[in-house]
């Protein structure tokens, strides 16, 4: 994308001219990353829906960056008809809505904000784990038909309860240790090797953790293998009257399952905040199987809607875009190598993302030397699809024999930065 180069009129001279770079953010996304972003120089349009695909499609034209939340899907047909995307910001946690592997190949960087809304969807489930032991929802209900029901009848505490946490990652060890400082007694069931955290105790096997726990708690990403990972098997072996909780993934849980293990009597209660089909704004309808059931409590989606955690999203995600675009940084990228770098000084920063495969940077170094260039700097990192080099060099340069990197077998983009 070497027509990001712009001159000044002085040869030799030649800067990032940030006023040319269409930012498109969608969903509503906080206000804080439109200031950071306008602060340095970036040209930025908000939405406050999602766009399905084919509107995507259309809007994403001529967009070098595209910042979206959980409902816009960014597919490989949406990438086709991007021909200026540089980077995409998910406003979230996850990027199972983004096609990772598709934005690679065209070298469409990807960052996500993967910690900033952990306290506020811990916070949210100690709330309805509260709630939900103690019948809190249902007697409000009453109460609004205008039933005074007062009594201790199913209404516990959840000191020395025991909380079995599926997934460990920053939310559920958090949430491991806000449980036990309530009182409970917290297992935990992880595929990857993960540290226990106080008096946590992992399980080897889901079975297990099912069996012991009074209240299962899902914290999982999503990834396609995790689809449908709950179902009618695994709620048949919790413990009668267990209570439930899904704030990670509406595609993990089979919900028609949920409903039923709840109209049995199986489950003592549930609290879902995400499902398999969500609307994409406000305005259109919600439909589940679960509306209507006693002892569930259903939300939208809001585990880590809090003002707190939509700013810290915000300014995570912007300073992650501006240091991709100012000086090539893809430390916390998703999708390509990741390298941390300083501010370019007394140099121009050359990068190449390029295909992994043999004998590119032997042809990129031959181009470098070809057009005279001196080398102050450079590194080079690669994972099994991408390879990312960046170069520093010299300010005293044949431009166009600069442009001609852009040729070398391989380079899925190349871009320069003063």
């Amino acid at each position: 994308m070497d027509e990001l180069l712009h001159a000044e009129g002085v040869p030799g001279r030649w800067s990032y001219p940030r006023n040319r770079i269409k930012m498109l953010l969608l969903e509503n996304v906080h206000p804080a990353a439109v200031e950071r972003l306008e602060e340095a120089g970036y040209s930025v349009t908000t939405m406050k829906g999602a766009l399905d695909e084919d509107d995507l499609i259309e809007a994403i034209k001529g967009v070098h960056v595209l910042g979206i939340r959980s409902k816009t899907t960014v597919t490989k047909r949406v990438l086709e008809h991007a021909d200026r995307l540089m980077a995409v910001a998910a406003f979230c946690i996850g990027t199972n809505q983004i096609d990772l592997d598709a934005c690679a190949d065209k070298g469409v960087a990807v960052f996500n904000a993967p910690y900033s809304n952990t306290r506020s969807v811990v916070e949210l489930a100690l709330g309805m784990m509260i709630i939900m032991m103690r019948d809190v929802a249902d007697k409000s209900r009453q109460m609004h038909q205008g039933i005074w029901n007062k009594s201790a009848t199913g209404s516990r505490e959840v000191r020395g309860k025991t909380l079995g946490i599926v997934g460990y990652g920053a939310i559920g060890s958090q949430l491991s240790v806000l449980a036990e400082n309530l009182g409970m007694r917290v297992l935990f069931y992880d595929l990857n090797e993960r540290l226990a955290l106080g008096n946590a105790r992992r399980v080897r096997k889901l079975d297990d953790l099912l069996a012991e726990a009074d209240v299962v708690t899902l914290h999982v990403d999503g990834r396609k293998e995790n689809a449908n990972i709950f179902g009618r098997e695994q709620f048949a072996k919790m413990k009668d009257g267990a209570l439930f909780l899904n704030l990670a993934r509406g595609h993990i849980v089979d919900v028609d399952a949920l409903a039923e293990a709840v109209k049995s009597g199986k489950l003592g209660g549930a609290s879902v905040d995400v499902f398999p089909e969500e609307p994409r704004t406000n305005a259109d309808p919600f439909d589940s199987p679960l509306i209507g059931l006693d002892k569930v409590i259903l939300t939208p989606h809001v585990g880590g809607s809090t003002e707190e955690a939509q700013e810290a999203i915000a300014e995570f995600a912007a300073e992650r875009l501006l240091n991709y675009l100012n000086r090539g940084d893809t430390t916390f990228c998703v999708n390509l190598p990741n390298v941390q770098l300083s501010e370019v000084s007394r140099a121009h920063r050359l990068l190449h993302i390029h295909k992994n495969q043999p004998g590119v940077l032997a042809e990129l170094n031959k181009g470098l030397s070809e057009a005279g260039l001196n080398i102050l700097g450079q590194h080079l990192k690669t994972d099994e699809r991408t390879g990312y080099v960046i170069i520093d060099v010299d300010r005293h340069y044949d431009l166009e024999a600069v442009k001609k990197l852009r040729h070398i077998p391989g380079t899925v983009k190349f871009r320069m930065l003063h």
